[in-house]
């Protein structure tokens, strides 16, 4: 009698969803580059190591080098049977010291972590003391103590709402519209430590760093309030300002509606 043999049955592809930190500072952007270090590089390669399968790691948002991450969002699919706070904890054991992962989910097949979020949220730190503080080095822009912050503030009400970014925008393809919806810009301070907040649907290339790179030169006199509100308005490319440095960005957390809550 002949014997039946069964081959070793193959996990069914599963959908995974993470939230991804990371310090921007040795990596030449989030998304992957040849012959250069990148965050989606770093991910698909301890993601390969993990399943023994080539695995694309997809990301919710581009960010530029030097750029930072609390809550960035990443999404992947890979043959497994492992569940989700095993492949967080195996995941994160492959991967470098200035990346990391959590809130691991199981997630629609369907799921794109860019094109389903609904609102992402960025942060820019200036530091405002007098002299240097070599612990902000890596993460604030330092602005200085003299800035007029109401005139800031003042400016800073032209960007909410749902218009045309492209004064804000670095270089764009053609026909790539530059509308975007604003919800929220606002300031706050903390001891030395001035934050501009900034909400939306989506943001252009280079978009919060030239909005800061305008404000800042409205805080320091450059233009006035009414300047920038006239300069976001005309919609001219690149116009606001020139872009902010990359340290002091950090994209703080995206958000969906379905598919994914960290």
């Amino acid at each position: 009698m002949k014997r039946t043999v069964r081959s070793a049955e193959v996990p069914a592809a599963l959908r995974f969803a993470a939230t991804v930190s990371y310090d921007g500072q040795d990596f030449a952007g989030s998304q992957r580059q040849p012959r250069v270090r990148t965050v989606q590089g770093e991910l698909e390669t301890a993601a390969e190591v993990l399943f023994g399968v080539p695995t694309r790691v997809e990301l919710a948002g581009r960010t530029d080098a030097g750029v930072h991450a609390l809550g960035q969002v990443a999404a992947f699919s890979a043959p497994t049977a492992l569940d989700p706070s095993t492949v967080e904890r195996a995941l994160n054991a492959h991967l470098p010291a200035d990346v990391a992962i959590r809130d691991v989910r199981e997630a629609p097949l369907a799921f794109d972590p860019r094109r389903w979020a609904r609102r992402r949220w960025y942060r820019y730190s200036l530091l405002t003391a007098v002299s240097r503080l070599p612990l902000q080095r890596r993460t604030a822009w330092r602005m200085g103590p003299r800035f007029d912050l109401g005139a800031m503030k003042e400016a800073a009400k032209a960007l909410v709402g749902r218009r045309d970014f492209r004064a804000c925008a670095g270089p764009l393809e053609d026909g790539r519209s530059a509308v975007r919806t604003i919800a929220e810009a606002r300031f706050s301070q903390q001891n030395c430590i001035l934050a501009f907040d900034i909400e939306g649907d989506a943001f252009l290339p280079q978009m919060v760093r030239r909005i800061v790179g305008g404000l800042v030169r409205v805080g320091r006199g450059a233009i006035s309030s009414k300047d920038f509100e006239g300069a976001v308005a005309a919609a001219e490319p690149a116009s606001v300002g020139p872009p902010a440095p990359p340290h002091g960005l950090c994209l703080q957390r995206v958000w969906y509606d379905e598919g994914y809550a960290a």
